[in-house]
């Protein structure tokens, strides 16, 4: 299997899905929605480069992970990495999965993108499809505008509590070295003050170097 092509990665969250989780970004999204809260993220181009199984036990390094959200970027444009990916952490340790997709499941399901997505589709236990239309953003639930739907997949989720669709939403902001990473499905006023806070320190970086 080939190597992903991962935006950010991060271990131990609470804010994408159901218990504590670990998260995947990948790089590159054919979609560009207007008011995309990781613009970065879209253009198709070398991030870092990692093995899935590599991949799979970094993710799972921390006991307490007990399941993935794949994120972007656009997952099912690196399906078939993701399948793996997914299939290696289930070899260390019984993981849930939830996954992102502007997708809806119908065309994923008629029309896949690429030939991994059958594969993915098998694996995931819930997955959150449509794309991110800005004035539908209604600041409730995992996904990020009321035109978005929630499909269990599996059932592995369907009674554990975690109201995807209507719960209150929350964000986490990891900090690592000099990068800072926006974690979840923020309600927007936290996204405005946190892309405010970024552009400041970066400025105020550009000054300090001059």
């Amino acid at each position: 299997m080939g190597a992903l092509n991962v935006a950010a990665s991060w271990v131990g969250t609470t804010a994408l899905g159901p218990g504590r989780r670990s998260v995947v970004w990948v790089q590159g999204c054919p979609f560009h929605c207007a008011g995309c809260m990781s613009p970065d993220w879209i253009p198709d181009v070398p991030a870092r480069s990692v093995k899935p199984a590599a991949l799979a036990a970094e993710l799972l390094a921390d006991p307490g992970v007990e399941g993935l959200t794949f994120s972007g970027g656009e997952p099912m444009r690196q399906a078939a990495g993701l399948a793996e990916l997914i299939r290696a952490a289930r070899r260390i340790r019984d993981t849930t999965l939830v996954c992102f997709s502007g997708y809806t499941l119908r065309h994923l399901r008629t029309r896949p993108p690429t030939p991994g997505v059958p594969d993915l589709l098998d694996e995931v236990d819930v997955l959150i499809d449509g794309l991110y239309v800005a004035a539908l953003d209604d600041g409730r639930g995992l996904r990020g505008s009321g035109n978005q739907r929630v499909h269990h997949l599996s059932g592995r989720l369907a009674d554990c509590g975690y109201d995807f669709a209507g719960r209150d939403r929350s964000a986490e902001i990891a900090v690592d070295g000099r990068e800072a990473l926006l974690i979840g499905v923020p309600p927007p006023a936290l996204l405005t003050v946190f892309d405010a806070a970024v552009d400041h320190v970066r400025q105020s970086s550009i000054g300090g170097r001059a």
